[in-house]
């Protein structure tokens, strides 16, 4: 098995973080199910959104909401469909929910404990 195999078979056994989002819960904050973020997916954004990375634009970080936010069963909880309603919620809100998506927050406690 080639060191591309194994990092592969590594990468399909990583598991999905939930963030919660109280705005978007009825009598609980709605979970989300996101999987780690890849070069994939940022090589997608960067196509749609230049400079993704170092300018993220509310649309970009919409688009980044669309891919990666799950339902528990490994649903996608939004289409393209969706992109002008999430457009429309609050600027914060959108960039919170893209920050948690893109950034470990266990990763960060972690880095700040050392």
């Amino acid at each position: 098995m080639s060191l591309g195999s194994k990092i592969a078979e590594k990468r399909n056994n990583v598991q999905r973080r939930t963030i919660e989002i109280s705005e978007w819960g009825d009598d609980a904050p709605l979970s989300i199910y996101v999987s780690p973020v890849t070069g994939g997916d940022i090589d997608k954004l960067q196509r749609k959104h230049k400079d993704f990375l170092n300018n993220m634009t509310i649309a970009g970080m919409v688009d980044l909401i669309i891919a990666k936010a799950e339902d528990a069963d490994g649903n996608r909880l939004f289409t393209l469909e969706d992109k002008y309603t999430l457009l429309a919620e609050p600027v914060d809100l959108i960039a919170i929910i893209a920050t948690q998506i893109f950034t470990d927050a266990k990763s960060i406690e972690e880095q700040e404990k050392n």
